[in-house]
């Protein structure tokens, strides 16, 4: 009986003499690689200072969404305040008091409260009670030339970011 045997074999074929380089498909490899990398970095570069300014305006209207829940939550009297000067912010109750500081060069452009009118300096302050505020609120944000505007509504206790000065 006979065994038979089979090897493996590996065969290099060489390029001819003078073809050196790179083929088709490597080159196309490595341009996406480039490109995807280029896509993904450069928008952090180019930015303008409006996601700041976006992201202090969600802030924003996301702490008077709190407020108007828990005024009505625990049955108490929040205090919402502005310092315009500054560009800081703060709400207290009787258990709970925090304050905040516009960040990244954000600064606030004006108020608008019905019964005020527009307030572009000094302090303002909103009481939310167990039944909300008494009326809307709109905040003028502002960075550079870019600005937002945080609209909240009284009577459903939410807050929308709208990009621009809207009154």
């Amino acid at each position: 009986m006979r065994i038979l045997s089979i090897r493996r074999c590996d065969i290099w074929i060489p390029r001819p003499a003078g073809k050196t380089g790179f083929t088709l498909i490597e080159l196309l490899v490595v341009i996406f690689i480039i490109s995807l990398t280029t896509a993904l970095i450069m928008p952090s570069l180019w930015d303008t200072g409006e996601r700041a300014l976006k992201s202090e305006a969600k802030r924003i209207g996301n702490t008077l969404r709190y407020i108007y829940d828990e005024a009505a939550a625990r049955k108490q009297t929040y205090v919402f305040k502005i310092d315009l000067e500054t560009d800081s912010w703060s709400f207290e109750s009787r258990h709970e008091s925090r304050s905040f500081k516009l960040k990244d060069d954000v600064m606030f452009r004006d108020v608008v409260i019905p019964s005020v009118g527009e307030v572009s300096y000094g302090k303002v302050a909103m009481k939310f009670g167990p039944l909300g505020p008494e009326e809307p609120v709109t905040l003028h944000l502002m960075k550079d030339k870019a600005e937002y505007t945080v609209k909240f509504n009284p009577l459903n206790g939410r807050a929308k970011i709208y990009e621009g000065y809207i009154l």
